[in-house]
């Protein structure tokens, strides 16, 4: 099952991590709507000092991370055990680091931005508007800001 982990969980789960996310439409206490990423936990927004900017949750991406591990290991063990013994070809496992390698490294790229703000835990408490699930290459939908943002201001005024 070592084996297994390296050559095809691992893999498997940054590929996953990468392409198919929840997205947040949330009203935050004291700002603007915001769209926050990550699944089971927003653990990604937009930065509100400077529109290149990202605030990232440290412990939410670590608990979404072991999340998608946890479901890749559970459905590779379970096909593994049950229904067929899983032995992957080294050509199998090369692409499958060829593709999650361009994944780290870009998301190293992106997490060094000296902008970025990067907490323990998200520091802020939200009111959620909206949520879906997307794949990165989709467009995230748009939000009503006009209906959220008078919504936003009555309960300011209340």
């Amino acid at each position: 099952m070592k084996q297994l982990t390296f050559k095809l969980i691992l893999p498997l789960s940054i590929i996953s991590f990468a392409t198919l996310t929840k997205w947040w439409h949330a009203l935050p206490v004291d700002a603007q709507g915001t769209f926050l990423t990550g699944f089971p936990f927003p653990f990604v927004c937009d930065g509100w000092h400077t529109s290149m900017s990202l605030q990232i949750f440290v412990t939410e991406f670590f608990v979404d991370f072991f999340t998608y591990f946890l479901i890749c290991f559970l459905f590779v063990l379970s096909i593994h055990r049950f229904w067929r013994k899983i032995n992957p070809t080294k050509w199998v496992t090369i692409v499958l680091w060829v593709i999650a390698g361009p994944i780290i490294i870009g998301a190293s790229f992106i997490a060094a931005n000296p902008d970025n703000l990067v907490y323990l835990k998200r520091p802020f408490d939200m009111e959620v508007k909206k949520t879906g699930y997307t794949f990165v290459w989709k467009k995230r939908p748009q939000a009503e800001m006009g209906s959220i943002k008078a919504n936003h201001e009555k309960k300011l005024k209340r």
